[in-house]
Formats: structure tokens, C-alpha cells, sequence
């Protein structure tokens, strides 16, 4: 199990990082044979059909939960009714996210007919109904994912995630040379994810040997986990107001070419929050398993803590590049016409970095089953970031909506949030500020000698930008490994590269005998 967790999480990883080399590629490939325009209509689309996904209710997380009780107790039939219970729940709700689907595209002319042509509203509903479909489809079937992972296979999840981030650009990029555009893209990702369906649900039952048991409806059990995933349902509108509402308020106020700018800026944020979640998705079984047998809040706070750090070397040498190279990477990578795009992104990135590092806390809520404090505390901030975002879009556009998103996040999810990890759930928080206080020197250190690099060396081509991000790498890794990590993080790079020399020198030696 321990291999499973340290493979998925690097797996996490290497996903992420091909993910990222592969948008880099694709990205200005596609905005180029798309269009700013159409582009901005395929983001906007995205985001007005995501609001139906919110409707998968956070049930994932409860079953992962609800099945590492059941393994603890050693109840196989117990995890079986549970999940016949579990799919009943899911087919309802997706069939329940189609037909509210179907409503949202019949108004969609009501919503953006004052910035959008018809030709546009036209393209856009047929978008959203392919996008509608996906996102229904995935929430009625996908039961079987979550129980792939509540069985901690972390490998085979991750690997269905680096196959499809191949898959689709070699998939849609000949479509797009061949003029197809955005309903091309919209369909491929569709049968894609029709597909790992089915990939999941094979794994499920070849493989887990799982059985869905449709017994006697446990209404007990029902409700527990009504109440469970209502705070994580909360926390699922949250991220919905925060990612998606910008771009639909901007596709309301300003068009899609406003979208589009937007669009780029924060999927910068994806990205960070992806180095967060690799770690932190694969620690909720471990965590639950913690608290059913009565793990201690110092434990907890350790575990709180030393995850924490592992996070925040990760992300703060991200955020530092991203601050010193942004820019100019943004420059070179789609063009000087998404220069806002950085702002946007720094805007909002900095104070999202706190939250990130601290994912770990809301693990904690979930296995302990008291998020519902922060799902409250988060919707009235997501809420007013609605409503701050409609007000400063008309005054200062796409970057109106990044501030406003940005002073929401300082509110909700630094000053309210992190008092109540120290106050109610007994969270060492003032260690673990001390913690990364003590580890921000190489985070300093190389955001000044990457603004004195580029002041010295202009980039105008990708291998100047190159160079000057590898002597910023090392900076920061060496200032990193001799001043901020202890032991155990820097065995997280030892071990694993021990083994790699050991396994290269033991099978040279079998060559040269």
C-alpha cells in the first residue's frame, strides 16, 4: 500500500509534467488555428456547462471515506451494499444534471445576447449540449472511478490520466488543421472520457472483484452521507463561483476575446492547484483510516505539517519562476495580445499559494467530518466575490475580476480558515507558519536573482528563456536542500534516486558478465 501511495503520488507528478509540456506545445497550436474569438466561446462554454458537474455532490469523497470504514471493519458485504447505494445516488443526479443541463441551453440567449452575435449563441449552445452530455454522463457512471481509488490503486488512475493528456491533442489537433474547430474538440474529449469510463468500470469488476448489491435501503446510512457530502457539495459550488463565474460574468460584460485573455491567466492556477492535489488526494484514505482509529491532533498536525512543507517546496519554487518569468513566458508561449494574462494570473496565484500548501487541512475536515464551518465561511466569500467581480469588471475589465477573486481568497481561505484550524480543530498553525517562514529564504533568494537576470539578459527567443529558468532551478533547489529541508524531504529525493543508480548499476553489471 505504501508503494501505491509514494507511485501515485509521483505518478500525480509526472502527470502534471506532461500535462504542462504538452499545453505548451498544444496550446498556442490550437489558439492559433482556433482563434482569440472562438477560443473564448469554447472557454465560456466550458465554464457556463460546468455549473451541472457541481451536481456529482462531492459524493466521491464519501465514498472513499465510507469505504475505508468498511476495509477497517473487514465488512466485504458492507462495501458492496454501500456501493449499489452510492450508484443509485450517482445515476439520479446525473440524470438530474442532463435535464438542468437542457434547461441552461435553452437560456443561454437570455444570459449573452447583449455580447454575443447569433452565429455565436448558436455555436455556443451546441457546445454546451456535447459539454452538458459529458459532464452527465460522468457524473451518472462515475462511481466507478472514485472506487478505484477508495481501493488505493493510484497507479492505474494515474495512468489513465497521463494516456488521455497524450491522447487528446494527437486526437484533435489533425481535426483542427482540417477546420472542424471547437465542435471537433468538444466531441473528441466527450468519447475520451466515454471511454475511461468504461476502462474504470472494467478495472472495478475484473480486477477489485467489487459487486454492486442493491439490498435493503439502509435510510441511516442514506442520510449520513446526505449530511456528509452537503458540506462538500457547498465546497463544489465554491470552486465553481471562483474558476468558472469570472469567465461567464466576463462573457456577459465584455465578449469573448475578454474570455479568452482570462481564460489563459487562470489556468496557470490549475496547474498550481494539480502540484497541491497530487499530494494531498492520495493521503484522504490514510487520513480516514487515522481518525477511525483515534489518531491524536498532534498526529494529525504533524502529518498536517510535514506534508505542508513537501507541498511548499514544491509550489513556492513554481510561484517564484512564475513571478520572475511569467511574462515573458507568456510572451513567447501564445503571444504579446495575452500580456494581461500574467497579471491575471499573479493576481490571483499569490494569495491562492496558501491554501494550496494547506490541502492537507481540508483532508483532515473531511475524514473527521467537519468541513461544514469552512464550506459556510467559503460560500458567503464566494458569493462576494460574485458580486465584487460584476462591480469591478465594468470598471477595470479582466483584471476587475482577477482582484476581486483575489481579495476573496485572502479572506476566505487565509485569515478565517487558518483560525479555524488553530481554534477548533487543534491544528499547530503557528508551527507551520513558522515552518515555511523559516523555508521562504530560497523563495526570496532566487526571485531576486531572477529580476537581476532579467534586467541583465532580455529573452526573445525560448533557449535564452531556458537558461535563464535552469540557473534559476539550481539556485533555488541548492538554497532550498542546504537551508530549509530536513531530513525526511530530503529523503524523499535520496531514496528514490538510490534506487534508480542501484537498479542502473546492478543490470550494467549483468551486461558486462
Amino acid at each position: 500500500m505504501i508503494n501505491q501511495l509514494k507511485a501515485g503520488a509521483s505518478l500525480s507528478y509526472f502527470a502534471l509534467f506532461i500535462n504542462i509540456i504538452i499545453s505548451i506545445i498544444y496550446t498556442p497550436v490550437m489558439l492559433n488555428l482556433l482563434g482569440q474569438s472562438e477560443y473564448g466561446l469554447y472557454s465560456l462554454a466550458s465554464s457556463a456547462a460546468g455549473y451541472v458537474g457541481i451536481l456529482n455532490f462531492g459524493l466521491g469523497n464519501a465514498v472513499i471515506r465510507y469505504t475505508a470504514k468498511y476495509k477497517a471493519l473487514n465488512d466485504e458485504e458492507g462495501c458492496f451494499n454501500l456501493y449499489g447505494l452510492f450508484l443509485k445516488i450517482y445515476l439520479t443526479l446525473g440524470l438530474i444534471a442532463l435535464i438542468l443541463g437542457v434547461l441552461l441551453i435553452l437560456n443561454t440567449d437570455l444570459f449573452f445576447s447583449s455580447s454575443l452575435n447569433i452565429e455565436e449563441i448558436h455555436k455556443l449552445k451546441l457546445l454546451m449540449s456535447i459539454m452538458v452530455f459529458n459532464i452527465s454522463t460522468g457524473i451518472g457512471l462515475g462511481v466507478f472511478s472514485v472506487i478505484v481509488l477508495a481501493h488505493e490503486k493510484f497507479i492505474f488512475q494515474k495512468l489513465i490520466v497521463i494516456v488521455s493528456s497524450i491522447i487528446s491533442p494527437l486526437l484533435i489537433l489533425p481535426l483542427l488543421l482540417m477546420g472542424y474547430g471547437s465542435i471537433a474538440m468538444a466531441i473528441v474529449t466527450t468519447l475520451l472520457n466515454l471511454l475511461f469510463i468504461a476502462l474504470n468500470m472494467y478495472y472495478c469488476f475484473k480486477t477489485l472483484k467489487i459487486k454492486i448489491s442493491f439490498g435493503k435501503f439502509d435510510s441511516k446510512l442514506f442520510k449520513e452521507i446526505i449530511v456528509f457530502s452537503s458540506y462538500i457539495f457547498l465546497n463544489l459550488i465554491i470552486s465553481q463561483l471562483y474558476t468558472s463565474t469570472d469567465q461567464v460574468i466576463l462573457g456577459i460584460y465584455s465578449g469573448t476575446v475578454a474570455v479568452s485573455v482570462y481564460a489563459i491567466g487562470a489556468s496557470f492556477t490549475g496547474y498550481f492547484s494539480g502540484f497541491s492535489s497530487a499530494i494531498s488526494n492520495v493521503f484522504l484514505s490514510r487520513v480516514s483510516g487515522m481518525v477511525i482509529k483515534g489518531a491524536s491532533n498532534n498526529e494529525l498536525s504533524n502529518l498536517f505539517i510535514r506534508i505542508g512543507r513537501v507541498q511548499y517546496i514544491i509550489i513556492s519554487f513554481a510561484l517564484s519562476g512564475f513571478i520572475v518569468f511569467g511574462q515573458e513566458f507568456i510572451n513567447l508561449w501564445v503571444g504579446k495580445e495575452y500580456q494581461v494574462s500574467y497579471i491575471v494570473a499573479l493576481v490571483i496565484l499569490v494569495p491562492m499559494i496558501v491554501s494550496l500548501i494547506q490541502g492537507m487541512g481540508g483532508v483532515i475536515l473531511q475524514a473527521q467530518n467537519m468541513q461544514g464551518f469552512k464550506s459556510i465561511v467559503n460560500i458567503f466569500i464566494a458569493i462576494s466575490n460574485v458580486i465584487i467581480s460584476i462591480i469591478f469588471v465594468q470598471v477595470w475589465g479582466v483584471i476587475g475580476c482577477a482582484i476581486a477573486t483575489g481579495i476573496s481568497f485572502t479572506l476566505g481561505n487565509i485569515i478565517i480558515i487558518n483560525y479555524y484550524y488553530w481554534k477548533k480543530i487543534k491544528l499547530n498553525i503557528p508551527k507551520f507558519w513558522i515552518n515555511i517562514l523559516f523555508m521562504s529564504f530560497p523563495l526570496i533568494l532566487s526571485i531576486i536573482y531572477g529580476a537581476t537576470i532579467n534586467k541583465v539578459l532580455l529573452t526573445n527567443i525560448w533557449l535564452v528563456l531556458f537558461v535563464k529558468i535552469l540557473g534559476f532551478s539550481i539556485l533555488y533547489f541548492l538554497s532550498m536542500w542546504f537551508t530549509a529541508m530536513n531530513k525526511y524531504e530530503k529523503n524523499l529525493f535520496i531514496v528514490p534516486a538510490k534506487s534508480i543508480y542501484q537498479k542502473f548499476r546492478l543490470r550494467l553489471k549483468n551486461q558486462v558478465t
